[in-house]
């Protein structure tokens, strides 16, 4: 049976990196649930497109257990995040994050989500791909400069264009 994905989407996320994710998923028979990272399920693409997700991540919190991973399903996440620190559901997204590693759970992530790990406290020592703009930001983890690196449970990739480079290895970790 195929491992259980909790995706969290920031508001606005990135269409392309975040239906990257839905259909690998939805195609290989892999159960998933959308949490927006907001106070409303109704969340928009950073190109402006309105999608409701399923749940909104407060509702996430302390319920780890239920979950074999989880993916960062970036967008504006840095600026936004920059602007909404003190937000409930920001403080929450590092809580969630942090839960999700300290029990050993699949990471996945793409764009800033190395970063997003970073700041959570997580990524020491890992081998993280992710945005160009963003490495020099990262000091405890490893930049790998390449368009993804997977480096035990981390599975990152550079950008949104460069998540199919991890999807392979990707399914057949959760398909096992």
């Amino acid at each position: 049976m195929a491992k259980k994905v909790a995706v969290l989407a920031v508001n606005p996320v990135n269409g392309f990196g975040l239906f990257q994710y839905l259909e690998t998923f939805f195609e290989n028979d892999i159960p998933y649930k959308v949490y927006a990272v907001a106070d409303t399920k109704e969340i928009k693409t950073n190109s402006g497109i309105t999608i409701t997700v399923d749940d909104v991540i407060a509702n996430l919190k302390g319920k780890e257990d239920e979950y074999d991973a989880l993916v960062f399903g970036c967008g504006d996440a840095i600026p936004k995040f920059s602007e909404n620190a003190d937000k409930t559901y920001n403080q929450d997204l590092m809580a969630v994050i942090k839960a999700f590693a300290d029990k050993d759970k699949i990471m996945i992530g793409h764009c800033a989500a190395g970063m997003m790990f970073e700041f959570a406290g997580i990524a020491a020592g890992k081998t993280i791909s992710l945005h160009p703009l963003a490495q020099a930001a990262i000091q405890k983890a490893n930049v790998s400069g390449e368009k993804c690196a997977i480096d035990g449970n981390f599975y990152t990739a550079e950008t949104e264009s460069t998540i199919w480079t991890m999807m392979d290895k990707l399914v057949e970790a959760l398909k096992k």
